[in-house]
């Protein structure tokens, strides 16, 4: 038989954790700090590329990366234009260059670099609008050739570049 003190006891344990449960405060891990009361919708256009030196892909891996971090991280309705805020922008640079020189005198490290001008306006608070360039970087052993390891590469600098744009945007860190 369970005595009156177990109860007792028991329901004051209950009362405790609902208690401390209904205290703890919400966070979002996903870095984006939007007033979705006033922000609702996000107009994103699709950069083009506007460099001199040009891998075809490279556009649309970034436009649908920087599309989907969005969507994926935020609550906002993307539409095609009008959005409570809106990106655009283009890929400026794009260019590869030697980055060391083996004993021999041979390039043994070749850098690839992608930079992306953005222009962002947020039609809710103009105070935060801004123009900015974001640049990223990739190193590759020269014993490889561009074509191999340029889709790797390519992906991995437009998710640096993206994180950046994000958290410039709307992330307010």
């Amino acid at each position: 038989m369970v005595s009156t003190n177990n109860i007792k006891r028991l329901c004051l344990v209950a009362l405790i954790l609902l208690a401390a449960i209904g205290c703890v405060p919400h966070y979002s891990f996903n870095g984006a700090s939007i007033d979705y009361t006033k922000t609702k919708t996000i107009t994103i256009v699709d950069f083009p590329i506007r460099s001199s030196y040009v891998w075809g892909p490279m556009a649309s891996i970034f436009n649908n990366r920087l599309k989907d971090q969005f969507a994926d991280h935020t609550r906002l309705s993307q539409v095609k234009r009008n959005g409570d805020l809106k990106i655009e922008g283009e890929i400026t640079r794009y260019e590869q260059r030697n980055k060391s020189v083996s004993s021999e005198g041979y390039s043994a490290m070749t850098e690839l670099s992608m930079t992306v001008n953005v222009r962002f306006t947020n039609n809710v608070d103009h105070k935060q609008d801004f123009e900015q360039q974001f640049s990223a970087n990739a190193s590759y052993e020269t014993t490889q050739s561009l074509n191999s390891v340029q889709e790797e590469l390519v992906t991995q600098m437009v998710k640096d570049i993206v994180d950046q744009i994000f958290n410039a945007t709307v992330a307010n860190w």
